[in-house]
């Protein structure tokens, strides 16, 4: 036990130790009502914030502080193994510095796909509890099953029996058995504004080159929506 204490303290498994305990304390306090479940969320996609890049690798159904929980989780996990078995048995010195950033990006980087698969497959047993079925499920592909006037109700894509509140003000295109993605939660109305798919899809690719042009041309790193890409690309987005 001393021996894994003594690797847990060791950089770069300590910067895991230290956020783990962070997230544990998160934790206890959203058990006892204190912290909120959706403590990243917003109520939008349409901003660069942390929600929606969570999103854009993959976590969209589940709450940010849940993916981060379990990213840090495996990483932490990997980066004690590989303290244990390599790292502990050399005399390292100022190479230890190096070596630990090396294993901090390759520990996240194996940790961010099988968490995404973990967060995906806790998606059904989830959405079942209403906590998590507001903000988290941004990003989420639904399928319209009915429509009435400017409300319609979509079920979440692969979850059947588990459906929200659409509410689309001016969509013409909203059918049933279309593909759409939940972009906006409206919070008074406990509905979401979506997007169909396809242009969804397009959207952010167009928003993804117009910011890297940017970045190549050194400019200011704020989308110009009055240029004619991000134009088109916004009037994709609800209102």
């Amino acid at each position: 036990m001393s021996t894994i204490i003594s690797a847990a303290l060791q950089f770069p498994t300590i910067v895991f130790t230290f956020l783990l305990a962070l997230l544990a304390l998160y934790w206890l306090l959203v058990l006892v009502g204190i912290a909120p479940l959706e403590l990243f969320e917003r109520d939008s996609l349409r901003d660069d914030h942390m929600a929606s890049t969570f999103v854009s690798l993959g976590f969209a159904g589940v709450p940010v502080s849940m993916a981060l929980s379990l990213i840090l989780l495996i990483a932490g996990t990997l980066s004690l193994i590989i303290e244990l078995f390599l790292l502990s048995r050399w005399e390292l010195g100022m190479f230890r510095v190096p070596l630990g950033l090396l294993t901090l990006w390759a520990t996240i980087a194996i940790a961010s796909p099988i968490a995404s698969a973990l967060c995906y497959s806790l998606h059904r047993p989830l959405h079942r509890h209403r906590s998590f079925t507001r903000r988290c499920l941004l990003g989420a592909t639904v399928i319209v099953a009915t429509r009435e006037g400017e409300l319609a109700t979509a079920e979440i894509e692969g979850e059947p029996g588990i459906h929200v509140k659409l509410h689309d003000k001016g969509v013409a295109s909203v059918r049933e058995g279309q593909r759409r993605v939940l972009v906006k939660y409206l919070t008074e109305e406990d509905a979401y504004r979506s997007v169909a798919k396809r242009c969804y899809l397009d959207t952010r690719a167009r928003l993804s080159k117009l910011r890297l042009e940017q970045r190549h041309r050194q400019a200011p790193d704020v989308v110009d929506y009055d240029s004619p890409i991000s134009s088109h690309a916004d009037a994709q987005r609800p209102s």
